[in-house]
């Protein structure tokens, strides 16, 4: 234990800070000004009164007048040894010497002090000298003048200081180095805990990834045969895919320095800054090749030059990817430093920055499968109290289009209801219930409804319910309820056949189970509500996919409007001509109506059913699979995914 408080003590010493030098300084000049003026202050105070008695006497031997203000009175040897006097001298707490006046005060007018003399003078027959003389103070005089000078010089080095980010030293904490990089270093003796362990799925992506890093662990493998290390790598994917994470990845596993930043690490209100940091964060990574940079979100200085620039106000921006392209195939490149970057828009960056020679490979990090969701599971449920028997298949079936993040979310949201409810372990319930919550929101149990909108509620979701049963192609249906969730007053669930590819069958199916709602109420009620609008804005985006994109309409035939590069973003003219935008427009409308119309079949041709799972879900708020099958039967399409639905 005492080595150990031996080595804390260096520790504990407080920080030397420059505050204490001003500090000082400022003491010291107060202490000039006040104390270091001649012989000022260095007597006992009297009173007018009392020094016109000590005249009256003849006590006073000379009276010296300063500055006009101020009288200094020297008494007679007798009066000094008087005992009044030399009691005086005893309370005086500030040294003296036989030069020192034995008094002194301040008087109002000069005239009146001199003529009030002369009368006592003449009155008693004194002949008390009295003298005139003028003292200054230099150091207190230069205090005074250099004081605004000195507030002036200090409100500006506090104001730098701030616009600095701090008044700590190093490269980035002066004003001046605002042109460093502010990349953050990871090199051996950072200790970054993730490791390609930790990233689960993504087995294409970690393959690309960790020959990088074999790259720079032996690079004479490679070199041996001829070959070149490549300079880049670029990650593409959507968000919450494990882009990032792959980077730690890398940082954790390479071994070598890892400098690590955003791309809007770059951006600053001063010209010239963004093209200067890439240059120094460059020159930093040479000096320790081999090296790896990784620029996140790197699409915030590389979108394509030339782009929406009717001002010139991206102008900046540009030179600072022009340096950027420079440095990573360039003369004078440096090929031990490899750039590892990461964007959900690849679409909008420059091509010169995509090129082969700087960015060699693009790894496409899409959203994980159901084996590479159950891996996932895995790796975010160890830290879990879960139950035993915990069926990680299951939870990967019922996740179809979640990312990686989306997965870590369900399962700390499954954690936090099984404490709201008291389990001592998280459960498959707990999971079900985050999955709601995430997909639809947080339950509004307490929200009014009528009891006429909560019967059109119950009739809209049991016509998606049912219409989904009686089509081949549509989604298997989960769970149905009428509680109000998030933004919406109810909400079907279903588990989405993950397909690789979609026909023109399959799409029209999901889009007639989706409008089997708007149906419903058409049917019944026969009069249609605002509860559609989710629902016809995700058929319009299919139809108009249908049209448009995918090449599945006979009228407008195989052809697509659709720019895999992004640049019909900035345009301002349609791919196609006013009589072709009259026709799109056209077969779009057809084929929702064509759906709505087939659901309002499958509906009157099913009404007694419909009534009757509308009746059970105002009873029950919440129904299953099972309560279709008790009303309807086995569904005819019978498929595997369907096997692995359980109710809760």
């Amino acid at each position: 234990m005492a080595k150990e408080n031996k080595k804390m003590e260096p520790n504990k010493k407080p920080k030397f800070s420059a505050y204490w030098i001003y500090g000082v300084i400022i003491v010291g000049f107060l202490a000039l000004n006040f104390l270091g003026g001649g012989n000022m202050g260095s007597a006992p105070e009297t009173t007018p009164s009392d020094f016109n008695n000590f005249l009256s006497n003849g006590e006073v031997e000379r009276v010296s007048i300063i500055n006009r203000r101020k009288a200094k009175v020297f008494l007679t040897q007798e009066a000094k040894s008087q005992e009044k006097h030399t009691k005086n001298k005893k309370n005086s707490i500030l040294p003296t010497s036989p030069n020192d006046p034995d008094y002194e005060f301040e008087f109002g007018d000069l005239q009146n002090f001199e003529n009030e003399i002369a009368r006592i003078k003449s009155e008693n027959g004194v002949s008390t000298e009295v003298g005139y003389d003028t003292e200054s103070n230099m150091w207190g005089d230069i205090f005074i003048t250099l004081l605004p000078f000195a507030l002036i010089i200090g409100v500006w080095i506090f104001i730098m200081r701030r616009m600095s980010g701090g008044a700590g030293g190093g490269a980035g904490g002066q004003i001046f180095n605002i042109g460093k990089s502010k990349a953050k270093l990871f090199d051996q003796n950072t200790d970054v805990k993730v490791s390609f362990e930790n990233v689960a799925g993504l087995e294409g992506a970690k393959e690309e990834v960790q020959e990088i890093v074999d790259f720079l662990k032996n690079p004479e493998k490679y070199t041996s045969l001829g070959g070149k290390i490549p300079k880049g790598a670029l990650l593409v994917g959507p968000p919450g895919t494990g882009k990032t994470l792959l980077a730690k990845a890398v940082a954790g596993e390479a071994k070598v320095p890892f400098f690590s930043l955003s791309g809007s690490d770059f951006v600053e209100m001063f010209v010239g800054v963004g093209a200067s940091r890439v240059r120094d964060l460059f020159k930093q990574a040479k000096e320790k090749s081999p090296a790896i940079i990784f620029i996140d979100e790197i699409d915030a200085i590389g979108r394509a030059r030339g782009k929406s620039n009717f001002s010139g106000s991206n102008d900046e921006r540009e030179n600072t990817l022009n340096q950027l392209l420079t440095e990573m195939d360039g003369f004078g490149t440096n090929t031990n430093v490899i750039v590892i970057a990461a964007t959900n828009r690849a679409d909008v960056l420059d091509k010169a920055l995509m090129r082969a020679g700087r960015f060699d490979r693009q790894i496409y990090v899409d959203l994980p499968d159901v084996r590479e969701r159950k891996e996932i599971f895995e790796v975010h449920l160890k830290p879990l109290k879960k139950e035993e028997g915990l069926d990680t298949d299951f939870l990967s079936k019922q996740t179809p289009g979640f990312s990686g993040a989306d997965i870590a979310n369900v399962c700390n949201e499954a954690a936090l209801i099984a404490a709201r409810k008291g389990n001592k372990a998280v459960g498959k319930q707990d999971f079900l219930d985050a999955v709601d919550r995430i997909v639809g929101g947080l339950e509004k149990k307490n929200k009014i409804v009528t009891p006429g909108e909560k019967r059109a509620i119950a009739f809209h979701e049991a016509g998606h319910a049912t219409v989904s049963w009686m089509l081949e192609h549509a989604a298997p249906l989960v769970k149905v309820t009428i509680v109000p969730r998030g933004q919406s007053l109810g909400a079907a669930w279903y588990l989405p056949e993950e397909r690789l590819i979609v026909r023109p069958n399959q799409m029209l199916d999901e889009m007639c189970a989706t409008l089997g709602g708007r149906a419903a109420e058409k049917v019944i009620f026969n009069e249609i509500s605002t509860g559609a609008l989710s629902d016809l804005e995700k058929v319009t985006k299919q139809a108009r996919a249908m049209v448009t994109i995918y090449g599945l309409n006979d009228k407008i035939g195989n052809l697509t409007y659709y720019d895999s590069s992004g640049q019909n973003e900035y345009g301002f003219t349609k791919p196609y001509s006013e009589q072709t935008s009259e026709l799109i427009d056209k077969e779009i409308s057809n084929i929702i109506e064509q759906q709505y119309q087939r659901a309002i079949k499958l509906l009157e041709n099913n009404k007694d059913k419909l009534t009757e799972l509308a009746e059970v879900l105002l009873e029950k708020e919440v129904i299953f699979k099972d309560n279709l099958e008790k009303i309807f039967g086995e569904r005819p399409f019978g498929k595997k995914e369907e096997t692995i639905i359980e109710p809760s």
